[in-house]
């Protein structure tokens, strides 16, 4: 995050005369060169600055250069407007030159006599990076006196990894018998972001990773880095993304998609990361900004937004994959007038929220999109929000193609606890009281465990996951949960359970089809939720109150095993930890669970029963969810920590 200096500090820019680049290397060599290397390629205490630059405006650089960045050990400088100027004009005069220079390019032998020539984009004593001249990205491992090429045998091609949602991969190499053997093959660092919420989505052999408005495409087999696209961050935005978030991006034929922070949606060359096109979704002065992983469905990319929370109205949006024309736009809430507006009494229908920032699944077989939507705004208070509030707090099936709505489920009618439904519905089919059924799985933030039909939304079970639970009874055959009395926020503070972060979140689920469990984190806490009068505005938040944890209560966290023909808890695992950990769960074929344990470390237990058979302490508090793929016939477990992502495979 850039911190700024006063508003009249950028004027100085337009104001003084214009200085040469020679001016302003007196002042580079004096404060500069000795950590970023006389042409800024970098030195033994700082980093290469070349590739950075473009990044930032003038006005971005002389902040930069006053303020310096103590945390990482950049200091400030005390030059005056006038030199600070000189030294942006040389800044800007740097060119690519000696460990910076541009690529070089070789031919290399492959076995059976086949060649390849093309720029090495990167390189090491034990493998290269190659980009021939058809555009086509070649990862090599050194043999002999040649090289081998190399790839992925098995993909994670979305964020959720299949269309499905259900974090379930047939890989078995990694097994209960030599998980013990599990050890990093590779660490890569994201510099200068905010802890990572991103899901490494691999295809043929790459790995995309995202931060807020970059993106970088690395070899999957060895962390190395192919290429990276970046632009400058939004000023003055409000909502999640300002904060850094970005989990990832789809991925269909020669292009990437991604969003940014600002609710822009690109397409990137996948092999050179070059922009092919542009489209914005939305206007963020009105409060909108964007944070979650496209999905790639036929010919379209769709994507949803963020910005419940400042009350900017939500959509699913789909757009052309080659051009970034809108196919077609699901708006969550009526507008005044529109048939479900009647569901909103008062004012709050004009900045309703209902943000749509997790990425939905797919059914190919019935063409169906299944999304779930943010909260109504503002979130603690409904007293200008009388009704159900339709579409908030649901899940809505959409077709594919066209956008329309073909059924919704509401979890939360009314929903003054903040309890989103932004949980990964987890598609599945599987038996079902004797019949195979299209099931849809959900863990709600509320606190309910459902099991829907996909194909109409009937529900067919509804059951507690957690313990703390006092804001209804029970959810009724119609689906409407049965409230309990005095469960809503007041001016002067009331005790609900579950707490505002719910009792699950946005992290990942996964259902075995094998053991026939559902695997979840969960959260045992209650929290007090206060609601105060607001007025939307842009620029700010749109909340309705305040919320702290209830005293005297230590949270947990607990990851479960649930039957979903029941509803019951088949395990648990109680972790240790302060209850404020992101991860989510990973299940695999070969029996076990990966997840983010609350004291920080990764970890493998028995699918069937939680018993833990391996743990890695990364130290973190976990903000992202686990995932795997097969490259060069070796799987690995990715998964984003802190600022880094850390890949880990078997030890010989």
């Amino acid at each position: 995050m850039r911190s700024l200096l006063p508003w009249f500090c950028l004027l100085w820019a337009g104001l003084l005369p214009a200085q040469t680049p020679e001016a302003g290397r007196a002042q580079f060599d004096g404060h500069c060169a000795v950590c970023h290397g006389k042409q800024g390629n970098g030195g033994e205490l700082g980093p290469a600055i070349l590739a950075r630059l473009p990044n930032y405006d003038d006005g971005e650089l002389a902040t930069l250069i006053h303020t310096g960045l103590p945390n990482s050990g950049m200091p400030a400088n005390n030059l005056d407007d006038r030199e600070t100027r000189s030294l942006i004009s040389f800044l800007r005069s740097l060119k690519p030159s000696g460990g910076q220079a541009a690529p070089a390019r070789a031919k290399v032998e492959l076995g059976g006599g086949r060649t390849l020539e093309g720029l090495v984009v990167n390189q090491s004593s034990l493998d290269m990076q190659l980009l021939t001249d058809d555009l086509r990205v070649h990862l090599l491992r050194k043999d002999g006196s040649g090289y081998r090429e190399v790839t992925s045998q098995t993909d994670w091609p979305t964020y959720h990894g299949q269309f499905s949602g259900n974090r379930y991969s047939t890989l078995d190499q990694i097994a209960k018998g030599n998980v013990a053997r599990l050890a990093p093959k590779w660490i890569f660092p994201l510099v200068n972001t905010a802890p990572l919420q991103v899901t490494p989505v691999v295809v043929s052999g790459v790995m995309y990773v995202t931060s807020a408005n970059e993106c970088y495409a690395l070899d999957a087999g060895s962390g190395r880095q192919i290429w990276h696209y970046q632009r400058q961050r939004t000023r003055n935005l409000v909502g999640n993304a300002a904060g850094g978030i970005n989990r990832g991006v789809a991925v269909a034929d020669e292009r990437v998609f991604m969003v940014t922070d600002n609710d822009h949606i690109l397409a990137l060359n996948r092999n050179t990361g070059r922009l092919l096109w542009e489209t914005e979704m939305a206007d963020w002065r009105l409060n909108y900004n964007a944070t979650s992983a496209p999905l790639a469905v036929g010919s379209l990319v769709i994507s949803g937004t963020s910005g419940g929370d400042e009350g900017a109205r939500g959509f699913v949006a789909a757009f052309d994959q080659a051009t970034g024309k809108e196919a077609w736009r699901f708006w969550t809430v009526p507008a005044p007038g529109e048939p479900g507006s009647e569901t909103w009494k008062g004012d709050d229908i004009l900045h309703p929220s209902t943000g749509t920032w997790l990425t939905g699944t797919y059914d190919p077989q019935l063409d169906t999109l299944y999304w779930p939507t943010g909260n109504p705004g503002p979130d603690l208070n409904g007293d200008e929000r009388g009704g159900d509030n339709l579409y908030s707090s649901s899940i809505v099936a959409l077709d594919a193609k066209t956008g329309k709505l073909k059924w919704y489920f509401q979890y939360t009618p009314h929903n003054v606890w903040d309890w989103d439904a932004q949980q990964p519905p987890v598609l599945v089919d599987t038996a079902w009281n004797g019949e195979t059924r299209h099931l849809l799985l959900h863990a709600n933030r509320n606190g309910f465990f459902y099991v829907l039909d996909r194909t109409n939304g009937k529900l067919l079970l509804a059951k507690p996951f957690v313990k703390k639970l006092t804001w209804a009874r029970e959810i009724g055959a119609n689906g409407r949960p049965v409230l309990n009395p005095n469960q809503e926020p007041t001016t002067a503070g009331n005790k609900i359970c579950p707490s505002l972060e719910g009792a699950s979140n946005w992290f990942s689920t996964a259902f075995n089809p094998v053991t026939r469990l559902y695997y979840v984190q969960t959260l045992e806490k209650c929290s007090i939720f206060t609601k105060t009068p607001m007025s939307w505005k842009a620029g700010t938040g749109y909340f309705g109150g305040s919320f702290e944890s209830a005293p005297d209560e230590t949270p947990q966290k607990v990851l479960r095993a649930i039957n979903i023909e029941t509803g019951n808890i088949a395990w648990e695992l109680p972790q240790t930890g302060l209850g404020n950990s992101w991860g989510g769960t990973l299940a695999t074929a070969s029996g076990l669970v990966f997840f983010g344990e609350d004291s920080g470390a990764l970890m493998a237990v028995d699918a069937s029963t939680g018993k833990p058979l391996w743990q890695f302490q990364a130290n973190q508090t976990w903000k992202a969810s686990p995932m795997t793929y097969m490259f060069d016939s070796q799987q690995f477990i990715a998964v984003a920590s802190g600022s880094n992502i850390i890949s880990f495979g078997l030890l010989p």
